[in-house]
């Protein structure tokens, strides 16, 4: 009797210890997604060739909020990220294009023109979602969810104090990206990126 009840026992341990091992998987640990179907709407995104995006900016300050209507876009046959400023009026028209290299800054409505070279993080260029990828995949990262969103988040490794941690919010019912936040190393919103309409893998040829 006592070594029927002693099987009884290892029996019971031992399905304990399955049940726990598939909840784990289940949970937030690591880089591990918490289940495939959220992982394959994290790895379209992580690997997207181009995409077209109308975003409202809100940058935060010190002392003022500013904020920004624009158009994104960017592909990745040409290595080519753009934005272009819609509002406030007087940076209507405002035009910011990088090619990994150089930024060139137009301005339709004043018909100014300038090239930096050698561009490497000003302004725009960190707003895009390209700019968050390359950090998710250079730098630890951990991923995790709600009911109704995918978050990947970044701890940037740098100097920076103003850009320590990124994240970006995926719907799982669009699968595409819903907002980014950038955060500072007091985990301050600097930046706030709502993504009102935005379309992945849209050849540049089909506009």
């Amino acid at each position: 009797m006592k070594k029927i009840i002693f099987i009884f026992i290892i029996l019971a341990i031992i399905i304990f210890i399955i049940l726990i091992k598939n909840n784990y998987k289940n949970t937030k640990i690591g880089n591990n997604i918490i289940n495939q179907s959220a992982d394959e709407i994290k790895e379209n995104i992580l690997n997207i060739e181009s995409y077209e995006a109308n975003v409202q900016i809100t940058i935060n300050s010190n002392k003022t909020t500013n904020t920004y209507e624009a158009k994104q876009s960017y592909y990745k046959e040409k290595n080519l990220y753009k934005q272009e400023i819609m509002s406030p009026e007087s940076m209507k028209g405002t035009i910011f294009e990088y090619d990994g290299t150089n930024l060139q800054i137009k301005n339709t409505r004043l018909n100014l023109s300038k090239i930096y070279k050698n561009y490497n993080y000003i302004g725009s260029n960190e707003l895009s979602l390209i700019a968050f990828i390359e950090d998710y995949q250079n730098n630890e990262n951990i991923d995790y969810e709600s009911d109704n969103e995918i978050i990947l988040e970044v701890n940037v490794k740098n100097n920076n104090k103003y850009r320590k941690t990124k994240k970006l919010y995926i719907s799982k019912n669009t699968k595409l990206p819903i907002k980014l936040e950038i955060q500072d190393n007091a985990q301050n919103t600097l930046v706030y990126i709502l993504y009102n309409e935005i379309e992945i893998n849209k050849s540049e040829n089909k506009k």
